[in-house]
Parts: C-alpha cells; structure tokens; sequence
C-alpha cells in the first residue's frame, strides 16, 4: 500500500497506484504514457483528468474501473474518486513533414473493386468520429464517381476564400469532393498526371483546418488513385472493405496488397452487407490470408440505402439500430488501431 494512513493522502500515492493501470491497447501504463492530468485531492476524495488518445477510445470504460479500483484498492483511505476525461489524439508526424498541413492522422478506406459499400463505410466512420467529439475531414478521393455530396446531404459547391476552397460540413465533419467540381452528366477521363494533380489540390488547395482524422474514400481497384494517394501524403494506413462472397474477397486480397506495396500498414477488414442474402465469413477469411485484423461485419440493412439516398447517415438516422452500433463499435475499434500506429515517436505530432 502506498499511503501511511488515513490522513495522508499525496499524489505520489495516486501516480503509483494509476502506475500499476494499463491501457489496454497501447499496452503501457496511463502514468508512463502521460495521461493523467490535474490530480486534486480533497481530504479522503480523489479526483483526476485521464487524457485518452482519441475521442473514440473503444475501452474507456474498463480504464475507468481499473483507475477508480487501483486508487481505492492501494492508497489507504481514499473513500471517492472521481474522473474526467479528455482527449488528445496523436498524429502522423510524417503528414506535416510532408505537407504543411494541420492534418493528424489520413485514414484510407478502399476495396478492390466497385459496389461493397466503401463510400457508405467511409461516410458512417468520417460522422461516428465527429460524435464521439474529434475534429474529422472527409475526402471523396473517387474521382470517377464521387458521390459523397449526396451522401452527406449537400448538393452546392463550396465557396472560394483567398484563392481556396472551403469545404463543405454536414453531421459536424468537413468534406470535399470532385462531385462539387464537375457537371454531375460529366463523365472524367483521367490518368496518370492529371489525376495525381487533381488529388494533390484536394489536400492542399482546401482548406480543411485542423483536423483530428481524414478518412479517404478511394476509387475501386489498385490503379493510379491509390499509388497517386500514396505519393503525395504518408498514410497513416488503410481500411479494407469486402462482402462476404468469395468473389469479393478475391478483390479485396488485391486492395490489400496494393496498401503493402505501398508500404500503407493495413488497419484490418470491414465485412459490409453481411446476412441472409450475401452469407458471412468472406471478411473474417480475408483478413486470416492477410495476417490482418478482422474488425466486425456491418449487416445488410434497408436505411442504410435509404439514408445514403437522403443525406443522413444511419448513424444519425437511426443512431439506437444494430447497424449504426456496429458502424460506431467499428469507429471506437479503428480509432484504437491509429493510436497503436502513433505510439512509434517518430510518428507523433501536436498540431498547434
């Protein structure tokens, strides 16, 4: 026990006993890491802020109930504790190296071919992020069929401010897309040094702010979107996205290596429209070959055609469905994925 009695409570007590706490992703203790602030202690009651990495720390609950049960259980006396948190997210230092742009972290969501609801995984992810509090950009990197402004619900194109375009903001996260830039009855035929100009424009002619997270919403396949991507800015690495059917994991072997030959660490592998029509276990299988991650199947279900039609996401339409949950459990779950990858400290930035 670290305390002498019951009168004498300090905050050496309390970093030693939150010393025997760990995070349970990053696997290092909360005082190691730095995530306790502002210890105050009123006679036997304990109070303290944890800084958690992100917003959307996917076992915030079990830091807490091992935080108050090791202040308890080894400083003689404490009768409360009480915890605040807050968040910091660390980011990619490789981003602002690269561009000089107060982006974080740059999350990639991709398949390896079209129609497995990569634009929906990118939409709910991107709005999951800004509920559970972090500042969250949406790039419609599809360049040959951008269609998150209908998504998002907002149809004009944004404005122009000192020779920049402002993006567009709906469900509290910020997004740009070739969609606002085009004739929507313009087909695009590019490749090669167009496309890589275009996209480059799309990180640094915008002006996204700070940003916690960008999530990239890719064109289907392994072409020149992807190796243009990786060229211009460091991803901080990449979301697979398959159906459950042989046909599409194949595809998705493919997505996944182009992340490798590109030396983008793969985040894990989404089963999208999982149940009675398209069966299971496609996702599961996939990330097996990979060596990767499975991070959950999101079911097939009616609103979320529906709300992709309408412009409200069903993690805002229908926020309490098994089907927002899951996108939200998938959100907690990748955001722990980032922070594991920004533990290296050649990685970290604080944004200013």
């Amino acid at each position: 026990m670290f305390g002498r009695n019951k009168s004498t409570i300090s905050d050496a007590d309390v970093l030693a006993a939150l010393s025997t706490v760990q995070e349970p992703e990053l696997h290092q203790d909360l005082v190691t890491l730095g995530m306790i602030k502002e210890i105050q202690i009123r006679g036997q009651n304990v109070s303290f802020t944890i800084e958690l990495t992100t917003p959307a720390c996917p076992l915030q609950a079990k830091i807490e109930a091992e935080s108050i049960a090791a202040v308890k259980g080894l400083i003689p006396g404490v009768e409360k504790v009480e915890i605040q948190f807050t968040h910091r997210v660390r980011g990619d230092g490789r981003i602002f190296g690269k561009l000089n742009i107060p982006i974080k972290n740059i999350v990639a969501v991709a398949s390896g071919k079209g129609g497995v609801g990569k634009s929906t995984v990118s939409v709910n992810l991107a709005v999951s992020l800004a509920l559970e509090g972090a500042k969250v950009g949406l790039l419609d990197a599809d360049i040959y069929g951008p269609n998150i402004p209908m998504m998002m619900g907002v149809a004009d194109a944004p404005p122009v401010l000192q020779g920049k375009l402002v993006p567009a903001e709906a469900h509290g996260v910020r997004f740009m897309s070739m969609g606002f830039l085009l004739p929507a009855d313009k087909a695009l035929i590019w490749r090669g040094p167009m496309l890589h100009k275009a996209l480059q424009q799309l990180f640094t002619d915008v002006r996204w702010g700070e940003l916690d997270y960008l999530i990239v919403d890719l064109p289907p396949g392994t072409g020149d979107a992807q190796l243009s991507l990786a060229q211009i800015v460091p991803l901080t690495g990449g979301l697979i996205v398959t159906m459950p059917q042989m046909v599409s994991v194949s595809d998705a072997m493919r997505g996944a290596a182009a992340f490798e030959q590109l030396d983008v660490p793969i985040l894990g592998v989404v089963e999208n429209m999982s149940g009675e029509i398209f069966g299971s276990g496609g996702g599961s299988l996939a990330a097996k070959k990979l060596g990767v991650d499975f991070l959950g199947r999101i079911d097939l279900d009616p609103n979320v055609r529906v709300g992709g039609d309408s412009g409200m996401p069903i993690v805002v339409s229908h926020p309490n469905s098994p089907t927002a949950q899951a996108f939200r459990v998938l959100t907690r779950v990748v955001a722990g994925r980032v922070s594991i990858l920004n533990m290296t400290p050649s990685m970290e930035l604080t944004v200013v």
